[in-house]
């Protein structure tokens, strides 16, 4: 093994310390000889693959060395000071970066996803190197994926494809990027990975001869010419023609393009040239040619494209792009340490260009910070990594890339924040242009600004499509409106402790505060008003989850109050478990559970219901349109479970129901003769008048039935000037 891993770098890699390579080896063959993989191999055949695949990347040593010991620090009983002692301060940073890495697991949870999406965030900035070492690892196990469970296997592909292989992209490593998307795409979609195979090995000969006539054509006119080229055909990629199918509703012979023919020259200059050439012996498509030499993409990659037909009438794409230009589109970030470690001078230029590149990973970063919703910032997440990108220039020319879909304001965010605040308006090609146009490759952009504007409008946020810019819009809303967000938080907070009977200080407090705390950046009862009145979290959100975690938790510690409880849920089992046999509720099919209705909302029978197991007090059963259920869904969606209603009879519920209609003289008896008339018993009645000479009436009856009450609520509505009856939610 340690033969192969040096022929390796011998071949693909500079200045590589052998010495040091094999001191690695040797120790993390050490460190692992107790240990198996799951195909009941030795463990060490997967750092030294690791350290293999880092090699074909051409990375420098300590890539390689931390390839080979990633594990180390996790699965054994190494130290990082140890690491560090043995090896170097430098080593054992990308080992413990790696290995904190290493307990990202895609989960169903937002919250928890976003944590370990962070982390991964932070250590690439720290030395983007880790998440390099972290492809490596993810890219071996998903090609020894076979030896996992079924189940796990999904969860890795799942995970693989979200995160992993967009990362790739990002990085401009196709050579990675395309592996991990094929090998997710086997154990993710099974039977249309082998169906799409055995399809295109069917007619692999006729597509091959076809190519090497087509290649043939080109090599002949390019050698005419004096252009010194290396051509061949590269064979899509599996997951990329399953992906056109699916996007584009076409079947696979309606996919011509499965072959791109790639043209590989010494300067920039013949890639023109070729170019010049390609378009004299075959049609071009309009609209199918792209310029990434002149406007590269932010992960490096440079190439001319262009889609042409054949002489058979197939049309099929050229690539056509330099030497170096095909290493970094193969190898991305990677490249950089094989240029680098190759130069001897100390150009601080090549290292500034090398930052540029990642200006991507440092905006997403920036963003991070400003967004405490977990799953706002995993859907952010994602899109940055996915988006297909647009090329705009400013009026003096510089390009701007953005995202597709984008508009005069999320450039205008771009060029600056003053300028994305006060804007007043947008230049496209000259001409004016509303701030929710979207802007297309090779549009000459101009924001107009104003000192008069003050700052940006709330529905930007709905125009904009950059997570940088609307985080932006956020962050001047929360500053400028502060005092007017917080009065308005406030109110809202306080009225909706005072509809569910709780006081702040009976439940501020415990873990379901300081988790909430977290999650939004919260450090005092000021930062919850702003947030709420912001709109960034409900009132009701808030309440519901700190009311049901805190509110039985006084003085949960002492024996006193601990006998005290029990007590009480002796009691309340014997008397709930005995409703229960009346109301028929029963909890994922068992019944005689201890359950008690919701009065946010009053289920009743005939409602579509679910419950939230609560501490102490059994499952709490709610309306499935309930707000707070939607609240208490959001945060602890593990707590939240099926139930249904029994067959049993003879029980009464309490439900509420509004009443909007024409304040005048006798409704409210008209209204109490319609109950007592349906042989109901009135439980409350409550009416106020409003401007426009309305009547307000709320109501609560007992009822047998969500059958028997919307009898009632047809039967009032039909009343002389009821205008509208409802039910109440919360």
């Amino acid at each position: 093994m340690i033969d192969t891993l040096l022929k390796k770098i011998e071949d693909n890699c500079i200045n590589v310390d052998i010495d040091m390579v094999k001191k690695a080896y040797y120790f993390a063959d050490d460190a692992h000889k107790s240990q198996r993989r799951e195909s009941g191999e030795p463990y060490i055949i997967h750092p030294v693959d690791v350290a293999e695949i880092l090699a074909e990347l051409g990375m420098d040593t300590s890539s390689i060395v931390a390839g080979l010991l990633h594990d180390v620090l996790e699965d054994t009983n190494c130290s990082f000071k140890e690491m560090a002692e043995i090896f170097n301060a430098e080593i054992a940073a990308l080992v413990d970066g790696v290995t904190k890495l290493g307990q990202i697991e895609y989960k169903t949870k937002e919250e928890q996803q976003s944590d370990n999406v962070r982390k991964m965030l932070l250590a690439m900035a720290k030395d983007i190197r880790v998440i390099i070492i972290k492809l490596a690892d993810r890219l071996h196990n998903m090609r020894t994926l076979k030896f996992m469970p079924k189940e796990k296997q999904k969860l890795k592909a799942k995970e693989t494809l979200d995160i992993y292989a967009p990362l790739a992209h990002r990085l401009g490593m196709s050579k990675i990027k395309w592996e991990l998307e094929d090998l997710a795409f086997r154990y993710l979609h099974e039977e249309e990975y082998y169906e799409l195979v055995r399809d295109i090995a069917e007619k692999r000969g006729e597509r091959e001869a076809y190519t090497t006539k087509i290649i043939g054509e080109i090599q002949n006119n390019l050698d005419d010419s004096g252009i010194d080229s290396d051509i061949d055909g590269r064979p899509k990629h599996f997951y990329s023609i399953y992906r056109k199918m699916v996007s584009k509703s076409k079947s696979l012979e309606q996919i011509f393009d499965l072959t791109a023919i790639r043209v590989l020259v010494n300067s920039v200059k013949d890639c023109y040239g070729v170019l010049g050439i390609i378009h004299t012996i075959y049609k071009p498509i309009p609209g199918r040619f792209k310029d990434y030499i002149a406007m590269p993409k932010p992960n490096m990659y440079q190439s001319l494209h262009t889609t042409v037909i054949g002489s058979e009438g197939k049309t099929f794409e050229i690539q056509i792009r330099t030497f170096d230009m095909h290493k970094t589109a193969e190898y991305g970030i990677a490249a950089h340490w094989k240029y680098k470690e190759g130069d001897e001078s100390t150009d601080d230029n090549k290292e500034k260009t090398f930052e540029q590149k990642l200006v991507w990973l440092r905006d997403m970063l920036e963003w991070q910070k400003e967004t405490s919703d977990a799953e706002e910032f995993m859907e952010g997440f994602k899109i940055d990594l996915f988006s297909d990108e647009i090329f705009v220039f400013t009026p003096k020319g510089i390009v701007i890339n953005l995202s597709n879909g984008a508009t005069p304001i999320d450039f205008a965010y771009r060029i600056h924040t003053d300028v994305g605040n006060r804007c007043a308006g947008a230049k496209a090609n000259g001409k004016i242009v509303p701030l929710d146009y979207k802007l297309k490759t090779g549009d000459i952009v101009e924001i107009m600004t104003s000192a008069a504007i003050k700052g940006p409008s709330m529905n930007w946020l709905s125009i904009a499509t950059s997570n940088q810019a609307k985080s932006k819009i956020r962050a001047w809303f929360k500053k400028a409106k502060k005092e007017e967000n917080v009065n308005r938080g406030k109110e809202l907070l306080e009225k909706e402790l005072k509809k569910q009977s709780v006081l702040w200080s009976e439940i501020a407090k415990g873990d379901a505060y300081e988790k909430i705390q977290k999650r939004y950046n919260i450090h005092n009862v000021e930062d919850i008003y702003a947030s709420i009145g912001l709109g960034l979290v409900s009132a009701s959100g808030i309440v519901v989850r700190l009311k049901e975690e805190n509110v039985i938790e006084k003085e949960k510690n002492s024996p006193e109050a601990e006998n005290k409880l029990i007590e009480e849920q002796i009691a309340k089992s014997e008397r709930v478990n005995t409703d229960t046999s009346k109301y028929g509720i029963t909890v994922k099919g068992e019944s005689n559970l201890m359950v008690r209705f919701a009065k946010c909302c009053n289920p009743v029978p005939g409602d579509g219901i679910m419950g939230y197991i609560t501490r102490g007090r059994g499952v709490s059963v709610h309306r499935i349109d309930c707000s707070n259920l939607k609240s208490l869904v959001e945060y602890e969606g593990d707590k939240v479970v099926e139930v249904s209603w029994g067959t049993a009879k003879g029980a009464s519920y309490i439900a509420e129901i509004r009443v909007k209609a024409e304040d005048r003289k006798g409704i409210l008896l008209d209204i109490t003769r319609v109950i007592t008339d349906a042989n109901l018993y009135l439980n409350s009645l409550n009416a106020n008048s409003s401007k426009g000479n309305e009547a307000i009436i709320s109501i609560k009856v007992k009822i047998d039935s969500v059958e028997q009450l919307k009898e009632l609520m047809k039967k009032i509505k039909k009343l002389d000037g009821a205008m509208d009856v409802y039910r109440m939610n919360s």
